[in-house]
């Protein structure tokens, strides 16, 4: 799993960097490129999770949240 996550985060950034030229040129582009930057952000959030899976962690995680996942919650660390 782990493995799995380090390779599609390596492939987000090749992907971003291809689209990083073509940002200014073609509103596709630039949206393809926020779609990926979010998708990278998820998946390292997702390997941080894998690191961090301490007993407190799983038991946060079986506990009810209050709201929805905030977008900044995939960007905090």
């Amino acid at each position: 799993m782990k493995k799995q996550l380090i390779a599609s985060i390596h492939e987000k950034e090749l992907q971003l960097a291809k689209l990083k030229q073509h940002i200014d040129k073609s509103e596709v582009c630039s949206d393809l490129y926020n779609k990926v930057l979010l998708e990278k952000a998820i998946l390292k959030k997702q390997l941080d999770d894998l690191k961090n899976n301490s007993i407190v962690t799983r038991i946060k995680h079986l506990m009810p949240r209050r709201g929805e996942k905030l977008i900044c919650d995939y960007f905090k660390g």
